[in-house]
């Protein structure tokens, strides 16, 4: 019988070759959602419960991980679940109801494959932190690497759910088309609440030291990176007038 540490390893290996297959596909295939939605691609659900739905494995089976772990609750392991929490308590139950367009929708496959993400990747952190690191005393909070590493998180959420505020306040009730974006870092680059989700995970590897922190932080940079690019080139495809010195994902480097 396979043992859960050997299964563990296999399926963090699975992740870092997945996460290159999926930056290589996503330079050639725009994932359909959003306003790359498009036909062709089997059956879709409402936007808004496609969000609930796909995200919603993340944020609970995290918490399961933490209540079931056998390493003795330390101040971190309570840190590191609340910041898990603050991102997905927050794309889950919240992002969903502020976005526009009630008719909407999202393939199911997409729901489906983003299941499988949140649930793996839910997995191995949660595993690690809380079982499988030995633990984490209270000494690492003060830690260089734990506190650069919150540093980083906190910004990008900050910036991931700012940029996220000034996309709605773009729309008036009702509406659903979409506006060039001029407020806070939409003024340098295209896509700053992707820019933000990066920092906040590769702030994430660097507080819990972690390969599957790591491979979590790779996964955000490889899926969204190349949709960030998708992202500025449907603006200036759409927006004659969009900002020639506007970059797509890091301000003044691309």
């Amino acid at each position: 019988m396979l043992n859960e540490p050997i299964f563990f390893n296999a399926v963090i290996v699975l992740s870092f070759l997945l996460a290159g297959a999926t930056f290589m596909a996503l330079f050639f295939i725009n994932a359909p959602y959003g306003r790359h939605i498009r036909q062709g691609w089997g059956p879709s659900l409402p936007n808004r419960l496609s969000w609930l739905v796909m995200e919603s494995p993340a944020a609970v089976l995290f918490a399961l991980f933490f209540l079931q772990g056998r390493s003795p609750k330390s101040l971190s392991h309570f840190i590191f679940l609340a910041m898990w929490e603050a991102h997905y308590l927050y794309r889950t139950f919240i992002y969903p109801f502020h976005i526009s367009g009630e008719g909407r929708k999202m393939p199911l496959l997409i729901v489906l494959m983003a299941i499988g993400f949140n649930s793996g990747n839910a997995y191995l952190n949660g595993r690690y932190l809380f079982s499988f690191s030995g633990g984490y005393p209270n000494a690492w909070l003060v830690d260089p690497r734990f506190i650069f590493g919150l540093g980083l998180f906190v910004t990008g959420y900050v910036l991931h759910y700012q940029s996220d505020r000034f996309l709605r306040g773009l729309r008036e009730p009702g509406e659903t088309g979409y506006k060039i974006p001029d407020q806070g870092l939409f003024n340098w680059i295209s896509c700053p609440n992707y820019f933000g989700e990066i920092i906040e995970w590769t702030g994430w590897a660097i507080a819990t030291w972690s390969l599957p922190g790591l491979s979590f932080a790779v996964w955000t940079f490889a899926n969204l990176a190349p949709r960030a690019r998708a992202h500025h080139a449907w603006y200036r495809e759409n927006f004659p007038d969009y900002p020639e010195s506007r970059k797509g994902l890091f301000p003044g480097v691309w």
